[in-house]
């Protein structure tokens, strides 16, 4: 019985100090979430749209990056933002790619999409990112987590990334 009550105390302990972050965070999310451009866009007919892509991609010689996530995660939207307001990146991604949002939300989760570019992508938490080359192959998938720094990004580790997906 002692130790059922132990039990008990430490699961209080736990979620007394856990409660206290998640509302925190629960409020904060909403906020940080107004501040960001909504780049996903879940009506959207996503295989379309990156077949119409790909064809640009194949007459301007770029490889595709898709950035998947949704308008309700607070990071792709960080990472959206953060990659057009420095100035290096945005223009490596304008000059040397084609760029897509592909949305995955309870609106839309884009499932033939996801499974025929990334069928394991999902199990990298969001954002991620999926580069193909001009014919449609997907050549890499990419975790953001390691390209994180605070609650923003390292743009040295997100040069690298995108640098090394440039078409030959």
């Amino acid at each position: 019985m002692r130790r059922i009550k132990l039990l008990f105390l430490g699961m209080g302990v736990v979620m007394g100090i856990q409660l206290p972050h998640s509302i925190a965070f629960a409020q904060e999310a909403p906020k940080i979430q107004s501040e960001f451009s909504r780049p996903y866009h879940p009506e959207a007919d996503a295989q379309k749209d990156i077949d119409s892509l790909l064809k640009l991609a194949k007459k301007e010689k770029k490889n595709v990056i898709i950035q998947a996530g949704g308008n309700w995660c607070v990071w792709c939207l960080r990472f959206n933002d953060y990659i057009h307001k420095t100035a290096s990146i945005d223009k490596l991604l304008k000059s040397r790619f084609l760029y897509y949002h592909l949305n995955y939300s309870k609106e839309n989760k884009n499932e033939a999409v996801f499974q025929k570019y990334a069928p394991e992508g999902g199990k990298l938490g969001y954002p991620f990112f999926i580069v193909l080359d001009i014919n449609g192959k997907t050549l890499h998938i990419q975790e953001s987590g390691s390209m994180e720094k605070d609650k923003s990004y390292d743009e040295e580790k997100v040069l690298k990334f995108f640098n090394t997906w440039v078409a030959k």
